[in-house]
Protein backbone atom coordinates (compact mmCIF):
# COMPACT_ATOMS: atom_id res chain seq x y z
CA UNK A 1 0.00 0.00 0.00
CA UNK A 2 0.91 3.84 -0.45
CA UNK A 3 1.45 4.78 3.03
CA UNK A 4 3.63 1.63 3.59
CA UNK A 5 6.23 1.80 0.68
CA UNK A 6 5.92 5.69 1.25
CA UNK A 7 9.33 6.99 2.27
CA UNK A 8 9.34 7.54 6.18
CA UNK A 9 11.02 10.81 5.67
CA UNK A 10 8.46 12.19 3.35
CA UNK A 11 5.48 10.81 6.03
CA UNK A 12 7.82 12.69 8.66
CA UNK A 13 7.68 15.93 6.43
CA UNK A 14 3.87 15.64 5.84
CA UNK A 15 3.67 15.48 9.32
CA UNK A 16 5.60 18.86 9.85
CA UNK A 17 3.62 20.64 6.87
CA UNK A 18 0.18 19.44 8.45
CA UNK A 19 1.62 20.67 12.30
CA UNK A 20 2.47 23.69 10.46
CA UNK A 21 -0.58 24.42 8.47
CA UNK A 22 -2.82 23.59 11.68
CA UNK A 23 -0.81 25.74 13.77
CA UNK A 24 -1.53 28.87 11.85
CA UNK A 25 -5.00 27.87 10.87
CA UNK A 26 -5.53 28.54 14.51
CA UNK A 27 -3.29 31.08 14.86
CA UNK A 28 -5.43 32.85 12.57
CA UNK A 29 -8.69 32.46 13.59
CA UNK A 30 -7.59 32.88 17.33
CA UNK A 31 -6.33 35.94 16.21
CA UNK A 32 -9.78 37.24 14.51
CA UNK A 33 -11.69 35.70 17.27
CA UNK A 34 -9.87 37.71 20.36
CA UNK A 35 -10.46 40.87 17.61
CA UNK A 36 -13.99 40.02 17.90
CA UNK A 37 -14.09 39.51 21.87
CA UNK A 38 -12.60 42.90 22.49
CA UNK A 39 -14.77 44.55 19.64
CA UNK A 40 -17.80 43.16 20.48
CA UNK A 41 -18.10 43.03 24.48
CA UNK A 42 -15.24 44.99 25.47
CA UNK A 43 -16.19 48.24 23.96
CA UNK A 44 -20.07 47.58 25.04
CA UNK A 45 -18.12 48.08 28.45
CA UNK A 46 -16.68 51.43 27.52
CA UNK A 47 -19.70 52.88 25.51
CA UNK A 48 -21.78 51.46 28.54
CA UNK A 49 -23.89 49.12 26.13
CA UNK A 50 -23.25 46.04 28.29
CA UNK A 51 -26.87 44.67 27.81
CA UNK A 52 -25.38 44.13 24.25
CA UNK A 53 -23.89 41.36 25.86
CA UNK A 54 -27.04 39.02 26.24
CA UNK A 55 -27.54 39.17 22.44
CA UNK A 56 -25.04 36.52 22.76
CA UNK A 57 -25.54 34.62 25.95
CA UNK A 58 -28.98 35.57 27.67
CA UNK A 59 -28.44 36.99 31.37
CA UNK A 60 -24.77 37.67 31.01
CA UNK A 61 -25.78 41.30 32.12
CA UNK A 62 -27.56 42.16 34.81
CA UNK A 63 -27.92 46.04 36.26
CA UNK A 64 -28.56 44.26 39.90
CA UNK A 65 -25.39 42.80 40.07
CA UNK A 66 -22.61 45.08 38.84
CA UNK A 67 -19.75 43.17 40.51
CA UNK A 68 -20.51 40.01 38.27
CA UNK A 69 -20.85 42.54 34.95
CA UNK A 70 -17.46 44.35 36.45
CA UNK A 71 -15.77 40.57 36.57
CA UNK A 72 -17.06 39.37 33.22
CA UNK A 73 -16.53 42.66 31.97
CA UNK A 74 -12.40 42.09 33.13
CA UNK A 75 -12.80 38.39 31.50
CA UNK A 76 -13.61 38.98 27.89
CA UNK A 77 -11.02 42.00 28.12
CA UNK A 78 -8.16 40.33 29.39
CA UNK A 79 -9.57 37.14 27.40
CA UNK A 80 -9.06 39.05 23.98
CA UNK A 81 -5.63 39.61 24.70
CA UNK A 82 -4.44 36.58 25.26
CA UNK A 83 -5.98 34.74 22.74
CA UNK A 84 -3.95 37.84 20.67
CA UNK A 85 -0.35 37.56 22.71
CA UNK A 86 -0.48 33.84 22.54
CA UNK A 87 -0.28 33.27 19.26
CA UNK A 88 2.44 35.80 19.08
CA UNK A 89 4.35 34.19 21.98
CA UNK A 90 4.17 30.42 20.72
CA UNK A 91 6.44 31.88 17.38
CA UNK A 92 9.70 30.27 17.85
CA UNK A 93 11.54 32.31 15.49
CA UNK A 94 10.26 35.99 17.39
CA UNK A 95 11.31 33.85 21.05
CA UNK A 96 14.74 33.64 19.17
CA UNK A 97 15.10 37.36 17.64
CA UNK A 98 13.65 39.11 20.75
CA UNK A 99 14.24 37.93 23.77
CA UNK A 100 13.35 40.51 25.34
CA UNK A 101 10.15 41.19 24.00
CA UNK A 102 9.13 37.32 24.06
CA UNK A 103 10.12 37.69 28.10
CA UNK A 104 7.90 40.97 28.51
CA UNK A 105 4.99 40.14 26.45
CA UNK A 106 5.16 36.93 28.39
CA UNK A 107 4.41 38.76 31.87
CA UNK A 108 1.55 40.51 30.31
CA UNK A 109 0.42 37.48 29.12
CA UNK A 110 0.22 35.60 32.11
CA UNK A 111 -1.17 38.51 33.83
CA UNK A 112 -4.29 38.99 31.76
CA UNK A 113 -4.37 34.96 32.21
CA UNK A 114 -4.83 35.39 35.70
CA UNK A 115 -7.43 38.37 34.98
CA UNK A 116 -9.61 36.15 32.53
CA UNK A 117 -9.62 33.27 35.09
CA UNK A 118 -10.09 35.17 37.80
CA UNK A 119 -12.98 37.42 36.31
CA UNK A 120 -14.54 34.13 35.51
CA UNK A 121 -14.34 32.98 38.44
CA UNK A 122 -15.50 36.26 40.25
CA UNK A 123 -18.94 36.11 38.03
CA UNK A 124 -19.36 32.29 38.77
CA UNK A 125 -19.35 32.96 42.61
CA UNK A 126 -21.45 36.27 42.60
CA UNK A 127 -24.33 35.41 39.46
CA UNK A 128 -23.59 31.75 38.38
CA UNK A 129 -23.68 30.47 34.77
CA UNK A 130 -27.28 30.46 33.10
CA UNK A 131 -26.90 26.93 32.72
CA UNK A 132 -26.63 26.31 36.13
CA UNK A 133 -24.57 23.90 38.69
CA UNK A 134 -23.38 21.52 36.00
CA UNK A 135 -22.25 24.77 33.59
CA UNK A 136 -21.26 26.04 37.15
CA UNK A 137 -18.80 23.00 37.73
CA UNK A 138 -17.24 22.93 34.15
CA UNK A 139 -16.66 26.70 33.68
CA UNK A 140 -14.97 27.17 37.05
CA UNK A 141 -12.61 23.90 36.38
CA UNK A 142 -12.36 25.73 33.21
CA UNK A 143 -10.98 28.86 35.52
CA UNK A 144 -8.76 26.79 37.98
CA UNK A 145 -7.05 25.04 34.95
CA UNK A 146 -6.18 28.59 33.21
CA UNK A 147 -5.17 30.28 36.75
CA UNK A 148 -3.17 27.09 37.48
CA UNK A 149 -1.40 26.90 33.64
CA UNK A 150 -0.29 30.51 34.13
CA UNK A 151 1.19 29.93 37.21
CA UNK A 152 3.05 26.94 36.23
CA UNK A 153 4.30 28.94 32.78
CA UNK A 154 5.40 31.46 34.82
CA UNK A 155 7.52 29.70 37.47
CA UNK A 156 9.18 27.63 35.03
CA UNK A 157 10.35 30.55 33.32
CA UNK A 158 11.39 32.16 36.39
CA UNK A 159 13.44 29.31 37.42
CA UNK A 160 15.17 29.03 33.59
CA UNK A 161 13.48 24.94 33.17
CA UNK A 162 12.35 26.23 29.49
CA UNK A 163 11.45 22.71 28.38
CA UNK A 164 8.67 22.56 31.44
CA UNK A 165 7.86 26.08 30.44
CA UNK A 166 7.21 25.48 26.86
CA UNK A 167 5.04 22.75 27.69
CA UNK A 168 2.93 24.89 30.33
CA UNK A 169 2.75 27.62 27.86
CA UNK A 170 1.67 25.06 25.63
CA UNK A 171 -1.27 24.09 28.04
CA UNK A 172 -2.63 27.21 28.75
CA UNK A 173 -2.96 28.35 24.89
CA UNK A 174 -4.88 25.25 24.78
CA UNK A 175 -7.44 26.49 27.20
CA UNK A 176 -6.96 30.61 25.87
CA UNK A 177 -8.60 29.51 22.78
CA UNK A 178 -11.11 26.92 24.91
CA UNK A 179 -13.53 30.20 24.40
CA UNK A 180 -13.10 30.44 20.68
CA UNK A 181 -13.88 26.53 20.33
CA UNK A 182 -16.93 26.81 22.63
CA UNK A 183 -18.08 29.44 19.76
CA UNK A 184 -17.01 27.50 16.62
CA UNK A 185 -18.85 23.99 18.31
CA UNK A 186 -21.69 25.72 18.62
CA UNK A 187 -22.41 27.22 15.61
CA UNK A 188 -21.23 24.23 13.65
CA UNK A 189 -23.94 22.48 16.15
CA UNK A 190 -26.68 24.33 15.02
CA UNK A 191 -25.90 24.41 11.56
CA UNK A 192 -25.93 20.57 11.45
CA UNK A 193 -28.40 19.67 13.53
CA UNK A 194 -30.36 23.06 13.73
CA UNK A 195 -29.69 22.52 17.77
CA UNK A 196 -30.58 19.18 18.83
CA UNK A 197 -29.87 18.75 22.70
CA UNK A 198 -29.28 22.53 23.08
CA UNK A 199 -31.84 24.79 25.25
CA UNK A 200 -32.48 28.47 25.68
CA UNK A 201 -31.45 28.18 29.55
CA UNK A 202 -28.25 26.24 28.36
CA UNK A 203 -29.43 22.93 30.26
CA UNK A 204 -30.16 20.41 27.61
CA UNK A 205 -27.99 17.52 26.91
CA UNK A 206 -25.53 19.28 24.21
CA UNK A 207 -25.24 22.36 26.53
CA UNK A 208 -23.81 19.82 29.85
CA UNK A 209 -21.71 18.17 27.01
CA UNK A 210 -19.89 21.25 26.07
CA UNK A 211 -19.42 22.52 30.01
CA UNK A 212 -16.27 20.17 29.22
CA UNK A 213 -15.81 19.50 25.59
CA UNK A 214 -15.07 23.16 24.90
CA UNK A 215 -11.17 22.70 27.18
CA UNK A 216 -10.72 18.99 28.30
CA UNK A 217 -10.01 18.02 24.73
CA UNK A 218 -7.67 21.24 24.16
CA UNK A 219 -5.52 19.73 26.98
CA UNK A 220 -5.70 16.24 25.50
CA UNK A 221 -4.43 17.58 22.14
CA UNK A 222 -1.58 19.59 23.65
CA UNK A 223 -0.08 16.61 25.33
CA UNK A 224 0.05 14.88 21.92
CA UNK A 225 1.79 17.91 20.81
CA UNK A 226 4.13 18.08 23.45
CA UNK A 227 4.86 14.18 23.40
CA UNK A 228 4.87 14.04 19.67
CA UNK A 229 8.17 12.70 19.06
CA UNK A 230 7.39 9.43 21.78
CA UNK A 231 3.85 9.13 20.17
CA UNK A 232 4.62 9.14 16.43
CA UNK A 233 6.68 6.24 16.41
CA UNK A 234 4.64 3.70 13.91
CA UNK A 235 3.70 4.06 10.54
CA UNK A 236 0.07 3.61 11.21
CA UNK A 237 0.43 6.31 14.07
CA UNK A 238 2.48 8.58 11.76
CA UNK A 239 -0.65 8.46 8.57
CA UNK A 240 -3.57 8.57 11.47
CA UNK A 241 -1.80 11.98 12.39
CA UNK A 242 -1.78 13.25 9.04
CA UNK A 243 -5.03 12.54 8.53
CA UNK A 244 -5.86 13.92 11.60
CA UNK A 245 -4.00 17.34 10.81
CA UNK A 246 -5.35 18.00 7.58
CA UNK A 247 -9.02 17.34 8.34
CA UNK A 248 -8.86 19.44 11.48
CA UNK A 249 -7.22 21.97 8.84
CA UNK A 250 -9.85 22.12 6.79
CA UNK A 251 -12.86 22.40 9.08
CA UNK A 252 -10.73 25.05 10.70
CA UNK A 253 -10.22 27.04 7.55
CA UNK A 254 -14.08 26.46 6.53
CA UNK A 255 -15.28 27.46 9.91
CA UNK A 256 -12.76 30.52 10.44
CA UNK A 257 -14.27 31.89 6.79
CA UNK A 258 -17.97 31.27 7.92
CA UNK A 259 -17.98 33.20 11.02
CA UNK A 260 -15.36 35.99 9.65
CA UNK A 261 -17.94 36.45 7.09
CA UNK A 262 -21.24 36.12 8.90
CA UNK A 263 -20.10 37.65 12.68
CA UNK A 264 -16.37 38.23 13.75
CA UNK A 265 -15.85 40.41 10.74
CA UNK A 266 -18.60 42.91 11.08
CA UNK A 267 -18.04 43.29 14.52
CA UNK A 268 -13.93 43.88 14.28
CA UNK A 269 -14.72 46.61 11.59
CA UNK A 270 -17.07 48.34 13.98
CA UNK A 271 -14.02 48.00 16.13
CA UNK A 272 -11.80 50.08 14.32
CA UNK A 273 -14.29 52.65 13.06
CA UNK A 274 -15.22 52.96 16.89
CA UNK A 275 -11.23 53.55 17.42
Amino acid sequence: MFFITMPSTNVDRAIKVGMYLLVVTVWCSALLFGLFILSFYFVALLEGNTAQWNEVLPGLYDSSTKSATLGIGVHFAAGGIILILGCIQLIEPLRTAYPGVHRWLGRIYVFASLLTAVGGLAFIFIKGTIGGLVMDIGFSGYGLLMFWAAIETFRHARARRFKKHRAWAIRLFALAIGSWLYRMDYGFWFLFTDGIGHTDSFNGPFDYFMSFFFYLPNLLVAELFIRRKELLQSTLAKWLAIAGLYAATAFLVLATYFFTLRYWGPAIVDLFTFS
